[in-house]
Protein backbone atom coordinates (compact mmCIF):
# COMPACT_ATOMS: atom_id res chain seq x y z
CA UNK A 1 0.00 0.00 0.00
CA UNK A 2 2.86 2.41 0.80
CA UNK A 3 4.16 2.27 -2.77
CA UNK A 4 0.73 3.10 -4.21
CA UNK A 5 0.31 5.99 -1.74
CA UNK A 6 3.68 7.37 -2.89
CA UNK A 7 2.61 7.08 -6.54
CA UNK A 8 -0.55 9.08 -5.89
CA UNK A 9 1.37 11.71 -3.91
CA UNK A 10 3.73 12.02 -6.88
CA UNK A 11 0.69 12.93 -9.00
CA UNK A 12 -0.30 15.70 -6.55
CA UNK A 13 3.25 16.98 -6.02
CA UNK A 14 3.49 19.16 -9.20
CA UNK A 15 0.39 21.13 -8.19
CA UNK A 16 1.88 21.85 -4.76
CA UNK A 17 5.32 22.66 -6.18
CA UNK A 18 3.80 25.16 -8.58
CA UNK A 19 2.77 27.18 -5.52
CA UNK A 20 6.12 26.72 -3.74
CA UNK A 21 5.12 23.77 -1.55
CA UNK A 22 5.56 20.04 -1.41
CA UNK A 23 4.34 16.93 0.42
CA UNK A 24 6.41 14.23 2.10
CA UNK A 25 5.12 10.76 3.00
CA UNK A 26 5.94 10.03 6.64
CA UNK A 27 4.14 6.75 7.31
CA UNK A 28 1.33 4.46 6.20
CA UNK A 29 -0.13 2.50 9.12
CA UNK A 30 -1.63 -0.96 8.98
CA UNK A 31 -5.07 0.48 9.73
CA UNK A 32 -5.11 2.83 6.71
CA UNK A 33 -3.92 6.07 8.30
CA UNK A 34 -1.48 8.02 6.12
CA UNK A 35 0.83 10.55 7.77
CA UNK A 36 2.18 13.30 5.55
CA UNK A 37 4.22 16.43 6.10
CA UNK A 38 3.46 19.54 4.06
CA UNK A 39 6.64 21.43 3.22
CA UNK A 40 7.68 24.78 1.80
CA UNK A 41 4.91 27.30 1.25
CA UNK A 42 2.32 24.65 2.16
CA UNK A 43 3.70 24.26 5.68
CA UNK A 44 2.49 27.66 6.86
CA UNK A 45 -0.35 28.23 4.43
CA UNK A 46 -3.78 29.04 5.88
CA UNK A 47 -5.29 26.72 3.26
CA UNK A 48 -3.08 23.76 4.21
CA UNK A 49 -5.86 21.91 6.02
CA UNK A 50 -8.12 22.26 3.01
CA UNK A 51 -5.35 21.04 0.71
CA UNK A 52 -4.70 18.11 2.99
CA UNK A 53 -8.34 17.02 3.27
CA UNK A 54 -9.97 18.19 0.03
CA UNK A 55 -7.14 17.25 -2.31
CA UNK A 56 -4.72 14.74 -0.81
CA UNK A 57 -7.07 12.73 1.40
CA UNK A 58 -9.88 12.57 -1.15
CA UNK A 59 -7.52 11.37 -3.86
CA UNK A 60 -5.78 8.79 -1.68
CA UNK A 61 -9.05 7.35 -0.34
CA UNK A 62 -10.38 7.11 -3.88
CA UNK A 63 -7.23 5.70 -5.51
CA UNK A 64 -5.69 3.47 -2.83
CA UNK A 65 -7.78 0.67 -1.33
CA UNK A 66 -7.41 0.57 2.43
CA UNK A 67 -6.61 4.25 2.99
CA UNK A 68 -9.11 5.70 5.46
CA UNK A 69 -7.63 8.99 6.58
CA UNK A 70 -4.74 11.39 5.97
CA UNK A 71 -3.18 13.28 8.85
CA UNK A 72 -0.67 16.12 8.62
CA UNK A 73 2.26 16.03 11.01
Amino acid sequence: MKERVQEVLNQVRPVLQRDGGDVELVEVSEDGIVLVRLKGACAGCPGATMTLKAVIENLLVKEVPGVKKVVGV
